[in-house]
């Protein structure tokens, strides 16, 4: 196609399977909720500096993430579309620095697309673009202090290497402001075996420290700045958000070493069936000095979150840019060749994934349903599921001429699966929605109350006050709430009706429960049995009327 035609046809693609999806569901809690309500919180008081999560001190992360949501809100709305655009468009950049690379490495724009395509289609990156947390940020600048390290290093003229340099300590400076030192720490475990292996450790010594500079001095303002309003801010953070999550003992997801070997196969859907040839002749080819830095990008990255004892799915994420390189790279070749080695058994692996899904429902719905009453959700799952076995089938078929057709299957995931989710998940996991509904009842209540933070973020957010007292729950806010003037923000299960009998003497008080547990209901079994009562699934909302004394 033309490259009118193909830039054309990307931006419908990513209007309807990207775009349009960010408000066709409900904010998930914990994620999307408290990232929302944090942000909100700096757009309602002011403060652009030390984060507060439901007005608590919330130190488990810097500052530039919630900057960029509240952005997003504050040019949007608060809305599904202004707290989710932030991870978009942190998506759409990571993707255009894939094709930029692509480019300069590869120098045809076949290669360029394919490797864009398939980065944009990883399954875990699809799914975080339309998903508000703070992982598709922190990749973006991963990506990009990755690109310019490329470039500082191999580039010919002096001045632009330089400019590379500055580039890499702009990007470094705002993936630490974004998540911590890990920005600081990823590029040199890249860095120096590669330097190592290509003789370039003299032009990383002289020139690394300017990329240093660079970022100190983008980063100390607001290091400074948030020392001094909160003093007690990097001892938290460094103790508790890098040594005890990443190497302590009692450390926050605790995995085995291997967690992410299998997790890179459900990562990279529904191209996981292209890994084994792509790295296999990604070995062959190491002498290229663009395939060894997408080697020591790929692995050293993946070793290091290997080791470490905290791991969830998405710290992998800056390891999915160098694989999408050398796999559309390769791919090019195998389609100019007209061969279909890692096709067919990409097909093969798309189509077992179709299979057991579609047997798991079919089973869940026999058995134990999950969609009771709602047929129309029930069958979007299945159009999807499909949608995914056709794809499938007609790569198998015919490998070379329809290797595309697993894109289908993963843009209709994204677009049609979020939106599709029983209404026991909707009720229990997106709980904005429901407070949405009871707008009119909650704007007539003086205080607020939650027995569970994604709820209390959900309220907080809908109706853009930080004040929701906690019910017999502290959680990750267990930090903030220890500071005295905090500690009428948390009630005890002992102390809820004496705290309402005087709460009420102001006006009505909304308690909002999520009922998931024996402890939930006797949360709610304390409550007084007067005043109005709203259930929807897990969730019920108590109005309780005022009290003259």
């Amino acid at each position: 196609m033309s490259q009118i035609r193909t830039w054309s046809l990307g931006i419908i693609v990513f209007a309807i399977f990207y775009l349009i999806p960010l408000t066709n569901h409900g904010l998930w809690i914990p994620d999307e909720t408290r990232y929302a309500q944090i942000s909100q919180a700096m757009l309602l008081d002011g403060d652009w500096i030390s984060p507060h999560f439901l007005g608590l001190r919330y130190f488990e992360k810097p500052i530039a993430g919630y900057w960029m949501i509240a952005l997003g809100q504050a040019i949007f709305g608060d809305n599904l579309f202004g707290v989710r655009i932030a991870s978009l468009v942190a998506t759409a950049l990571s993707t255009l620095l894939v094709y930029l690379l692509a480019r300069q490495w590869w120098g045809n724009s076949r290669s360029s697309a394919l490797a864009a395509l398939l980065y944009a289609s990883f399954g875990l990156i699809a799914g975080q673009a339309g998903y508000s947390n703070l992982d598709p940020q922190f990749t973006l600048w991963v990506n990009l202090s990755v690109f310019a390290l490329w470039n500082a290093l191999e580039r010919g003229a002096r001045a632009i290497r330089l400019g590379y340099w500055l580039l890499l300590g702009f990007a470094c400076a705002m993936g630490f402001l974004t998540k911590g030192f890990l920005a600081l720490l990823l590029p040199v475990l890249i860095a120096v075996p590669y330097a190592a292996w290509q003789k370039r450790v003299k032009a990383l010594l002289i020139h690394g420290p300017l990329a240093i500079v660079g970022a100190l001095l983008i980063t100390l303002p607001w290091v400074l700045a948030v020392h001094h309003h909160e003093p007690d801010y990097w001892r938290f953070f460094f103790w508790h958000e890098h040594v005890r999550r990443f190497a302590g003992e009692d450390a926050q997801h605790a995995q085995a070493w291997w967690f992410y070997l299998p997790l890179l196969v459900v990562a990279t859907l529904p191209w996981a069936g292209l890994i084994p040839s792509t790295l296999r002749q990604a070995w062959h080819e190491r002498g290229q000095p663009a395939i060894a830095f997408c080697i020591m990008w790929f692995v050293m990255p993946l070793i290091f979150f290997s080791l470490c004892r905290g791991k969830l799915p998405t710290y992998i994420m800056p390891c999915l840019m160098p694989l999408a390189l050398v796999m559309g790279h390769f791919l090019a070749q195998r389609l100019q060749l007209q061969r279909s080695n890692g096709l067919r058994l990409n097909a093969v692996l798309n189509a077992l994934v179709a299979l057991g899904a579609g047997v798991s429902l079919a089973f869940m719905q026999l058995h134990r349903p999950v969609y009771v009453n709602d047929a129309f959700h029930l069958t979007l799952v299945w159009i999807v599921i499909a949608t995914w076995g056709f794809a499938a089938l007609a790569a198998w078929v015919r490998p070379v001429q329809y290797w595309h057709a697993p894109l289908m299957a993963i843009w209709m995931l994204i677009a049609f699966l979020p939106a599709a989710m029983p209404h026991t998940v909707v009720q229990s996991k997106t709980p904005d929605t429901f407070i949405a509904s009871q707008i009119p009842e909650l704007a007539k209540v003086r205080h607020l109350v939650s027995n569970d933070l994604g709820v209390a973020s959900a309220l907080a957010w809908r109706l853009k006050t930080p004040q929701v007292t906690l019910y017999d729950t502290q959680g990750e806010l267990k930090y903030g709430l220890s500071y005295p003037e905090a500690s009428q923000r948390s009630i005890s299960a002992d102390q809820i009706q004496d705290w309402l009998a005087r709460a009420r003497i102001d006006g009505p008080v909304g308690v909002l429960l999520r009922i998931k547990s024996e402890r939930d209901q006797h949360q709610l079994d304390l409550l007084p049995t007067e005043g109005q009562r709203y259930t929807s699934g897990r969730l019920t909302l108590v109005i309780l009327p005022q009290v003259l004394p």
